[in-house]
């Protein structure tokens, strides 16, 4: 054997226990599905209620808008929704809807923790929005800081909107 295909077999040979190694951190790190469904139970408590929170706030900011918790299928979160009638002096009577909705989804079998939210305006769907991450690298202030963001930009929406 020439000094070459030596140094290419201990390459090699590096190469493979270096990649047995990095699977046994991996395997080490990932979690166990009860374990996961556990963590995406833990933050979607935190999250739902600090979804509460935000919406409870605007809707006492813009009296006539009443609360819904949503849990189930469509996720768990809050909505914040209200009806109007716009009577102007020679236009048709018009119904008005206007409804804010942010809620984490389910588990799902990818293991990620994500939310969303739709918002209509006056008739208009003016937000929808979504954000996930994997369960191992969740970040929750990321995911409130984005609520914060979501709400405030359908607020400020809402108070534009004639």
């Amino acid at each position: 054997m020439t000094d070459f295909q030596e140094r290419l077999r201990k390459a090699v040979e590096r190469g493979q226990r270096s990649r047995e190694e990095k699977h046994r951190a991996e395997a080490a790190k990932a979690l166990s599905a009860e374990e996961l469904r556990g963590l995406h139970t833990k933050y979607r408590l935190e999250l739902s209620d600090h979804i509460e929170r935000c919406l409870h706030e605007v809707a006492d900011q813009f009296p006539g808008f009443r609360t819904e918790t949503l849990m189930g299928e469509q996720g768990w979160g809050t909505a914040i929704l209200r009806d109007d009638v716009n009577i102007r002096r020679g236009d048709p009577r018009r119904s008005l809807y206007s409804r804010l909705e942010v809620a984490v989804m389910p588990p799902s079998e990818y293991h990620l923790l994500d939310i969303s939210a739709k918002g209509t305006v006056r008739n208009k769907e003016l937000l929808r929005r979504s954000h996930y991450q994997d369960l191992n690298d969740v970040d929750l202030d990321s995911f409130r800081e984005l609520i914060d963001l979501w709400v405030l930009e359908y607020a400020e929406n809402y108070a534009a909107a004639d």
